[in-house]
């Protein structure tokens, strides 16, 4: 299978809405009703930073694929870029072909190439599978991560 990588157009937005949309958490999380105007006004909001870049992986004309780099300038480990990777999907119809490992692969040099040296990324509890996967690319889980919702309650 040959798989190529580019940057996410507007036009792309359908596609990576109804990957982000297509498990269990991802249905808990997002907002697809219809109304994709959220997606589009952060799409947006991507596209304007230098920092980010929302890919997406096509195979024979199709998105198969979909993931966030966004690449973090800071001053510990003696100035040390950090390359942080968000919002991996792959679409269900093209689940363990090795697009997974070749994304990571793929970002993971994109990385690389922009300087980074260290790469990083979170992952849901409730996802051991993409643990093991993750600990078979290398990551280790090192840290412990903590969030707190901003979102105004309801």
């Amino acid at each position: 299978m040959t798989l190529s990588f580019r940057q996410a157009r507007e036009a792309d937005i359908p596609a990576i809405v109804g990957m982000l949309t297509d498990d269990a958490l991802g249905r808990q999380r997002e907002a697809d009703r219809g109304d994709l105007s959220d997606y589009y006004s952060a799409f947006r909001e991507i596209e304007a930073d230098g920092n980010q870049l929302l890919c997406v992986v096509e195979s024979a004309g199709q998105i198969v694929g979909t993931l966030q780099l966004t690449f973090i300038p800071g001053l510990s480990r003696r100035g040390a870029k950090r390359g942080q990777i968000e919002a991996v999907r792959v679409a269900r119809s093209h689940r363990n072909q090795g697009i997974g490992r070749a994304m990571f692969d793929w970002a993971i040099a994109t990385c690389r190439s922009r300087g980074c040296t260290l790469v990083q990324l979170t992952t849901d509890r409730a996802r051991p599978e993409a643990h093991r996967f993750y600990e078979s690319l290398g990551f280790d889980a090192s840290h412990v991560g903590y969030k707190l919702s901003c979102a105004a309650p309801q």
